[in-house]
């Protein structure tokens, strides 16, 4: 039977994805040998501080039950091998849902961002009327995300013409940006284990979560993988890395999986969807060298978006918008006139060493004492393709429905400088049962 060239090769794919997720898992690191900070977690004395911590970050982990456990572990009673087994593992796992530390600058922001610059500000736009990205592209006929449903899913879309040309063109200056700032690129898997996925702080258990799981067998589970950072800490569990050798600095480029989308109407359309393109940066540090990578990530970030004269606000975000890894995060909302709304484009965390502490990241101080402490990571989003769509078509549009292409982009699109509206195709329409009736 002939088998078309494309299937085997996807076949190939998924195997070989397959075979590195699972070589992964076989790390020497798991929940349960996570070297969480017990001198910290474990101090009676901190117990007020943390608890305040998890009620800023949204009430993530219960260190008075971690205590507790810790107390019966201790209280010198006669337990038998698997009792303590049982106590040791429910340690565990209580310990790792203990959110990270906060910057302490970021404690005084209560539950709004603070503000700390905007640029850009004489480019935005409310002069006239100006489409949403949805109108835009169907007057273009440039995308159709429309009767897709019983095909790829809700949420799907294809990009089409200049706009799948003007996402690469995206990629591209991206990928430059960040080769000039010694950026190594590195291809990751999309298919991870799911113990990856929790060690660098997304859930994978419950009902509402973000990810999608592929197995749910005892001995692995297999998820897509929701953004490449998450491949990018995995690429380094259970290493030591001599310090010296640091930071080292990494960028993908790959398809990103949500499993949550959203009703709000100012979420349509590709705002969120259910897979993406996205450039990410990250990095392994040593811990003095964390707070200054986070600053030169959202550095980074705000001359990418500088340049492509967008007008967009830098934010310091608060406790409760950290999630559980990061320590601190600073966000980017751009200007979306169609919208008549910011809408989020990138963001970066620095997440000390609540990642490399669950995947066993280590860091060897020198030469001649070779003791080990935990590294630190950082990432950012250098690029999330739909919303950068988004808020390109919708600030560049002109009163004839043509797009300007910003200067910046030009060279990764043949030199063009506009998108401009095409012949409209024929409307599409789904029939949902077609009967065929039999002729004898």
């Amino acid at each position: 039977m002939f088998v078309p060239k494309c299937v085997v090769l996807t076949a190939m794919r998924h195997s070989i994805l397959r075979l590195i997720a699972r070589r992964m898992s076989q790390q020497r690191f798991n929940l349960q040998e996570a070297r969480f900070d017990t001198e910290y977690l474990l101090n009676l004395a901190n117990r007020p501080t943390i608890e305040t911590n998890i009620q800023h970050r949204k009430g993530i982990g219960d260190i008075q039950l971690v205590h507790k456990i810790q107390e019966q572990l201790s209280a010198g009673i006669a337990l038998t091998e698997s009792e303590r087994a049982t106590l040791k593992s429910q340690l565990q796992l209580e310990l790792s849902k203990i959110p990270n530390r906060t910057h302490p600058q970021v404690l005084e922001y209560g539950n709004e961002p603070r503000i700390l610059r905007r640029f850009n500000e004489q480019h935005k736009r409310t002069d006239r009327k100006y489409f949403q990205f949805s109108d835009i592209c169907k007057k273009m006929n440039l995308y159709r995300m429309e009767n897709l449903g019983n095909f790829t899913g809700h949420r799907s879309y294809y990009l089409t013409d200049e706009l799948a040309e003007l996402e690469h063109a995206l990629i591209n200056y991206t990928v430059e940006g960040l080769r000039r700032r010694n950026f190594q690129l590195i291809t990751v898997p999309d298919l991870l284990p799911g113990r990856i996925i929790e060690s660098c702080g997304m859930s994978v258990h419950g009902e509402r979560n973000q990810v999608y799981k592929l197995t749910s067998d005892a001995r692995e589970s297999l998820c897509l993988s929701g953004t490449s950072e998450m491949a990018l800490a995995g690429y380094f569990a259970g290493r030591v890395i001599p310090a010296e050798t640091l930071p080292y600095k990494l960028m993908a480029v790959s398809r990103c999986y949500r499993a949550e989308t959203s009703a709000l109407q100012e979420e349509k359309g590709i705002y969120r969807v259910h897979q993406f393109t996205k450039v990410e940066m990250f990095a392994v540090c040593r811990p003095d060298q964390s707070a200054a990578m986070l600053e030169e990530f959202r550095d980074i970030e705000v001359s990418l978006f500088d340049k492509l004269g967008l007008h967009f606000l830098l934010l310091d975000m608060p406790p409760c918008e950290l999630g559980a890894p990061a320590y601190r995060k600073y966000d980017i909302e751009a200007w979306m006139p169609g919208r008549g709304m910011y809408g989020e484009i990138s963001s970066c965390s620095d997440c000390t060493d609540y990642q490399a502490r669950r995947l066993g990241i280590c860091v060897t101080n020198d030469d001649t004492d070779r003791t080990e402490t935990f590294a630190h990571t950082v990432n950012g989003t250098a690029c999330a393709i739909p919303r950068m769509l988004i808020a390109l078509m919708e600030n560049f549009q002109n009163e004839d429905y043509s797009i300007t292409i910003p200067e910046a982009l030009r060279k990764f699109m043949n030199g063009k400088q506009f998108i401009r509206r095409r012949k409209v195709l024929p409307e599409l329409k789904l029939t949902k049962r077609l009967v065929q009736e039999e002729t004898f």
